[in-house]
C-alpha cells in the first residue's frame, strides 16, 4: 500500500489535451472497426464503474457509429492502491448476439477483466473488446487481449479524470502521480 504525504505533490503524467486528443484518435479508431453496425444493432458500450465514468462520456462522443451505453460496477481495490485480489461486480446486463465493447479506466492486474469478460462471455455476445484508457502492463497477472488501449503505464499509482484515491481526484482534467 502506498501512504500518501500529506505534502506530497501531485505529478502530472497526461495532460487533459493530451488526453482530449487520444480519446478522439481512439473514437476514430473504433468507429472504422465498427462501421457494419447499424441502428437496429448497433455497438454495446459498457463502462465499467466507477473509475471509467469520464473516460467512456468523452469515448461516447468522439464513436460516429450507433451505439447504446451500460454501466456495471466492478471493484476490488475499496479503500487500498493495490487491488484486494476479489472482484465484486454488479450488473443486470443482457450481451447474447451483441457486438460489445467494455470500456475501462485502467488495467493493472487483469483480474477485473478476466473476471468480467468470463462472466459476459458466457452470455455469447457476437463479440466482446475491450477499450482502456491506461494499461499497465508491468502489474499483469492474467493475460488480457486489450483492442483498444490509450497510454501504456509506469507501475505508478495515478489519479485524475475519473480515477481515485479513497473517493478523491476523480474530477481532475487531468492524470497524475504523487511524488514528494
Amino acid at each position: 500500500m502506498i501512504a500518501i504525504e500529506a505534502d506530497a505533490l501531485l505529478t502530472p503524467l497526461f495532460s487533459e489535451e493530451t488526453i482530449r486528443n487520444r480519446v478522439e484518435e481512439l473514437g476514430a479508431a473504433i468507429s472504422g472497426d465498427f462501421s457494419n453496425v447499424s441502428e437496429a444493432e448497433p455497438l454495446y458500450l459498457i463502462a465499467v464503474l466507477k473509475g471509467a465514468f469520464i473516460f467512456a462520456a468523452d469515448l461516447v462522443r468522439a464513436i460516429t457509429v450507433p451505439c447504446t451505453v451500460d454501466f456495471l460496477f466492478a471493484s476490488s481495490y475499496g479503500t487500498a492502491t493495490i487491488s484486494s485480489g476479489t472482484v465484486a461486480l454488479h450488473h443486470s446486463l443482457s450481451v447474447a448476439n451483441r457486438h460489445v465493447l467494455l470500456i475501462e479506466d485502467i488495467i493493472d492486474t487483469g483480474l477485473t477483466l478476466r473476471r468480467i469478460t468470463e462472466e459476459l462471455s458466457a452470455q455469447h455476445p457476437a463479440s466482446l473488446g475491450i477499450c482502456t484508457l491506461l494499461d499497465k502492463p508491468a502489474r499483469r497477472k492474467h493475460p488480457v487481449r486489450v483492442a483498444y488501449s490509450g497510454f501504456s503505464i509506469p507501475d505508478r499509482f495515478v489519479v485524475g479524470y475519473g480515477i481515485d484515491y479513497g473517493e478523491q481526484y476523480r474530477q481532475l482534467p487531468f492524470i497524475g502521480f504523487f511524488s514528494s
